[in-house]
């Protein structure tokens, strides 16, 4: 059974500018050599690990996310990022659920394969109700393994 995880951005205005990114890219922006990444500064198609860095504090948000290069072992990979379209925060469960709805709207056309016949599941981030307060809008769709298999290379258009 598949289990959608999401965590809420931190703020923006408050930290999205005061984080040190330190994995490194390449002319064309892959990650090149990992590091902490700001969640503001993922791009689509980046790839990253769940370890302590990953971790979410007690309200579920998440300051830094530890980026690697696609093309070495990973656990998650951004297919998508996108702004929501509303004009008030609805609650953190309305969100989580929204973020869910839309990441998997997006599933297929990256995947090549129906959610439900994948081995590949959901996460996301998105906006918490004080992020949200400091203009916070996007949301980061991201895939993992569900048997908590490494991801090698990109998992676009692989059918898994």
């Amino acid at each position: 059974m598949k289990k959608f995880v999401a965590y809420a951005a931190v703020g923006l205005g408050v930290v999205g500018y005061n984080v040190m990114t330190n994995a490194d890219r390449d002319a064309s922006g892959a990650i090149i050599d990992g590091g902490d990444v700001d969640p503001f500064s993922m791009r689509l198609g980046d790839c990253f690990d769940n370890t302590r860095s990953f971790a979410a504090d007690e309200a579920g948000q998440v300051s830094t996310l530890p980026g690697v290069p696609c093309s070495e072992p990973h656990d998650n990979e951004v297919f998508a990022i996108f702004d929501v379209d509303i004009e008030s925060f609805p609650g953190d469960e309305p969100m989580a659920e929204m973020a869910f709805d839309q990441c998997l709207a997006r599933f297929e056309n990256f995947v090549g394969l129906e959610y439900e016949s994948s081995v590949l599941d959901i996460t996301a981030l998105y906006p918490s109700s004080s992020s949200w307060a400091q203009d916070d809008r996007e949301v980061i769709c991201a895939i993992y393994d569900m048997n908590g298999e490494k991801l090698m290379g990109s998992a676009k258009n692989t059918a898994i």
